[in-house]
């Protein structure tokens, strides 16, 4: 890594990486229905599982309140394993890749996958970056404070070396 010491993320750039990962939690959310959907359908089949008065699977899941908060913890659970992996991997998602962010804990390490976990559940669905624009001094967002971490902004060479340390 370079010696000058990296510059806090600012909002707009967490914003924009926010946005690329959220399609990518999209994708991953639309990939877990299915597979939840086709489970259930197998549980029908089956006949663990009776439609009742529902019209199909969907219909029966929106019906019955435990398939639905556990379609929910299922949904949460890919999304906090989606970023807990990322950032203790690499401190970085895909889209803090592009947009050249990086998460690490105040001591300059990678954050574990439970620190990444929780703080993936204390962002409070992106809305703990709204700190960054009140923290001057700092630049950072409720769950960094809550788990213990900051967000850096990396030079272009930092970037493509982590990225070529994944290989």
């Amino acid at each position: 890594m370079s010696s000058s010491k990296p510059l806090s993320a600012g909002f707009g750039r967490r914003l924009a990486s926010l946005i690329y990962d959220g399609l990518v939690v999209i994708a991953f959310a639309m990939l877990t229905t299915v597979v939840y959907l086709l489970l259930v359908q197998g549980a029908v089949s089956l006949g663990w599982v009776a439609l009742g008065d529902a019209q199909d699977v969907a219909d029966l899941i929106q019906k019955n309140p435990i398939l639905y908060v556990l379609r929910d913890i299922l949904l949460v659970c890919v999304s906090v394993s989606f970023f807990g992996y990322f950032w203790s991997k690499s401190g970085q998602t895909i889209g803090m890749r592009a947009w050249r962010l990086q998460v690490r804990r105040l001591d300059g390490s990678l954050p574990t996958f439970w620190q990444g976990a929780w703080r993936s559940l204390a962002s409070v669905c992106g809305l703990g970056n709204l700190l960054v624009l009140v923290d001057f001094k700092n630049q950072r967002a409720l769950q960094d404070h809550l788990s213990g971490c900051h967000v850096v902004t990396l030079s272009k060479e930092d970037n493509k070396q982590i990225y070529r340390s994944l290989d």
